[in-house]
């Protein structure tokens, strides 16, 4: 407080009237750049909804056609025909097809919407917008969460228990077989309500060899029904069923009729690969060989295999990206049934190549930078690494892809993501299925495939779904993950950990995980940037560490290390530390870590960055500990979720 003497300043009754004034003008000034509740922002919302209409109806009289936007996600394409009403709007989007659009706003916690077809903005969750039949619901409650809305949800809240009779290491939602062993998974396609989904799995193991195609279906990509072997292996005379993709040939290209099922995919025998057609007329159920087996015989080659079918909508052709050693093969048909080569991408350094995948997204959301992604699953031993999914971004040209520069980036740092698969959803909006896509990998590696201590099932499992979107990361197109959004159907108890200090000692009172299944999320800042700590978080069963991941912010690189299983040896590569470099954003570094019994996924600011590994802890009570290895720093918070088990409908 000031000192008796002090002098302190007179006012008179000019410059109170001169505060009073500039006060005023001040709150004038915050009140309306500050978006209102109720009828103001209703009437914004209105405003903001008669521009997009207005600028539409200019979109299809100029150019024949409506136009999409999004005003958080990079989408300016019907701003370019005319400008956006969006003073104090918090986020608006607007998706269209060739008959119509639909529009949502949402300023602070209301959201409205919007369609050609009508004149009146209705408010999400208090009735429906009428909205063209090219436009689906899902469609609709896509837009709606993307910008923050009260989409619909995908189901109820998941609120089962861990079966008694679940082995140690059985996760609780990921997708492992009841038995026998599971390798690369095949891209999910969806067909009459359902997701059908299939994996290569061997029933035979150890004993006997070859695999073939087991089907799951799920409505929602979280909850899935066995459905039994779908391709039999070893009954055309051409070998097993192992790696291919899924298309459904809506346009009857094949000759087998609107809507079947072509599965194109590698068989082998006698060590040789071919590509083979198969063909289901009861929408994936149940397969036929093709007579003219095989589609794509072999030249020759020792690697030719896991063909990835793509529909070239520009180019009104069907593309096959073939894995051929070094090389990813380039093939075009119009029929699924007659291939021709037309061009090969070709990498060393990164092994023998396997599982390639081609697909396009919108570069930072924006349909004037789309963008051709070309990935496959390689060896990273040359750069430290070790097996994984590398990707270039470019273009193709109908024949031809060209990587926009010469290095390629990977789609996980961890030790076990591999032979993934993406896809995007046929119920969303050309533009919608632009800004990002789903994928899957498979959680293990072959160099301690085999040897994992599971017992009633073998093979390892599958990764979480994520969400994947194109971003420009440190300049570069980066693809980052996010985990998908329906696994919020899994949360139930929470306990969160406020802000406070993480020091050598650690922090104090942390939540106690009721199992295995998990999920964690924390802010970590440093508070000096003269300083230099690394944080850890110790993952633990029993009383023993079976994981640690850590942020080391002299160097800004994460890290997961593993411990060796109390019941078996998994060699040296299964110990060694996976990293990535993350750069802090001011100061902090974001972690959200899925732990499920026998497996870590970490995702780093977001997904710039993530490692995925298989862990193998102890069956006793788990916990977990955050402390640093030196310095001190700030824990903005700590959220902690037990998640439940997803369980087949």
């Amino acid at each position: 407080m000031p000192e008796k003497n002090q002098h302190r300043p007179r006012i008179t009754r000019r410059t109170a009237w001169a505060i009073a004034v500039g006060t005023a003008v001040l709150v004038a000034v915050l009140t309306s750049a500050v978006p209102m509740g109720g009828s103001n922002a209703k009437a914004r919302a209105e405003q903001a909804l008669r521009s997009v209409a207005s600028a539409q109806a200019a979109s299809k009289a100029s150019q024949g056609a409506y136009a999409s936007y999004w005003l958080a996600g990079g989408d300016r394409s019907l701003a370019a025909v005319q400008p956006i009403e969006s003073e104090g709007v918090t986020d608006l989007r607007s998706i269209n097809c060739e008959d119509g659009w639909v529009a949502a706003v949402r300023i602070n916690s209301e959201t409205y919407l919007r369609s050609n077809l009508g004149d009146d903005a209705v408010k999400a969750g208090a009735g429906s917008v009428r909205r063209p039949g090219c436009i689906t619901a899902e469609a609709v409650s896509r837009m709606l969460s993307d910008i923050g809305g009260p989409g619909q949800p995908s189901g109820p809240a998941l609120t089962g228990h861990r079966p008694a009779d679940a082995s140690k290491y059985r996760p609780d939602y990921h997708i492992t077989p009841e038995r026998n062993w599971m390798n690369d998974p095949q891209r999910p396609f969806f067909l009459n309500g359902l997701w059908h989904y299939y994996y290569l799995y061997n029933a035979d193991y150890p004993e006997g060899n070859g695999t073939e195609w087991y089907h799951l279906t799920s409505a929602d990509l979280l909850t899935w029904k066995d459905e039994g072997v779908a391709i039999e292996k070893y009954r055309n005379g051409l070998g097993d069923i192992e790696t291919g993709s899924t298309v459904v040939d809506h346009e009857n290209t094949a000759g087998f009729g609107r809507g079947a099922v072509i599965s194109v995919l590698t068989q082998q025998d006698q060590g040789v690969q071919r590509q083979s057609l198969f063909y289901s007329t009861d929408g994936g159920y149940t397969f036929s060989s093709y007579e003219g087996n095989p589609v794509l015989d072999n030249p020759g080659a020792e690697h030719w295999r896991d063909p990835k079918i793509v529909w070239d909508g520009a180019n009104r052709q069907w593309v096959m990206v073939l894995a051929e050693g070094h090389k990813i093969g380039m093939y075009t048909s119009s029929d699924l049934k007659q291939w021709r080569y037309v061009s090969g991408f070709e990498r060393t350094g990164l092994g023998t190549l396997e599982c390639p995948d081609l697909f396009q997204l919108d570069l930072d959301g924006d349909p004037a930078k789309r963008t051709w992604v070309l990935a496959a699953s390689a060896n990273g031993t040359e750069e430290g690494r070790t097996t994984g999914v590398a990707y270039w971004a470019g273009t193709w040209d109908g024949t031809h892809f060209a990587a926009q520069d010469g290095e390629h980036q990977w789609l996980d740092a961890g030790s076990d993501f591999y032979a993934a698969v993406t896809w995007d959803d046929p119920r969303l909006t050309e533009g919608q299925r632009m800004q990002s896509r789903q994928a899957i990998g498979w959680m293990n590696n072959w160099d301690y495939a085999r040897k994992l201590p599971t017992e009633d099932w073998h093979g390892g499992m599958d990764t979480l779904i994520r969400d994947i979107r194109l971003t420009t990361v440190q300049n570069r197109p980066t693809l980052v993950s996010t985990p998908a959004e329906n696994l919020q159907r899994l949360e139930r108890q929470r306990a969160a950990v406020g802000p406070q200090r993480i020091t050598t000692d650690g922090i104090q009172n942390l939540p106690g995980p009721e199992g295995g299944a998990y999920r964690l999320e924390l802010t970590i800042e440093r508070d000096d940037p003269r300083d230099q700590p690394e944080a850890r978080l110790h993952l633990e069963s029993g009383g023993s560490t079976f994981a640690t991941v850590g942020y080391n912010f002299q160097d800004e690189t994460v890290f997961l290390r593993r411990e060796q299983p109390t019941d078996g040896d998994l060699g040296e590569l299964f110990t060694q530390p996976r990293t990535a470099a993350a750069p802090a954003k001011d100061g902090r570094v974001k972690l959200t870590v899925f732990v499920d019994y026998s497996s870590v996924e970490v995702f780093v600011n977001d997904g710039e960055q993530t490692l995925t590994s298989l862990v193998f802890p102890r069956p006793e009570q788990h916990a977990f500990r955050l402390f640093t290895e030196k310095g001190t720093l700030s824990l903005d918070s700590l959220d902690y979720v037990s998640l439940a088990p997803a369980r087949s409908g």
